[in-house]
């Protein structure tokens, strides 16, 4: 059985990621994804609604690269965001065969 983390705020999510080594800001770099999306795999997926706006969806997704690099990217969940990386992201949940843990 796969471990499973629920957390109250994407707050508490980072600092969980953070404690185990997720350290490296994807947000920052999100061209590291969209170039090679391939060299990566999502460990960890949290999803979160906001309370009474559905725009402030947010997912947190706990990456891992082929280079031993552990990050973290947050992107909105709304049907309004327009973020490539997260779209690679997700895509890489599909086909890597139910890789992403919820």
């Amino acid at each position: 059985m796969k471990p499973s983390y629920h957390y109250t705020t994407v707050l508490e999510a980072l600092e969980d990621l953070k404690e185990k080594g997720f350290t490296y800001d994807f947000n920052i770099h999100p061209n590291d994804i969209k170039t090679n999306p391939h060299n990566y795999k999502v460990n960890h997926v949290y999803r979160y609604e906001g309370d009474t706006d559905p725009a402030e969806e947010s997912v947190v997704y706990g990456i891992t690269s082929d280079l031993d690099i552990r990050g973290v990217f947050v992107a909105g969940f709304s049907a309004n965001s327009d973020d490539d990386a997260a779209l690679y992201l997700e895509k890489l949940c599909i086909d890597g065969g139910g890789q992403c843990k919820l």
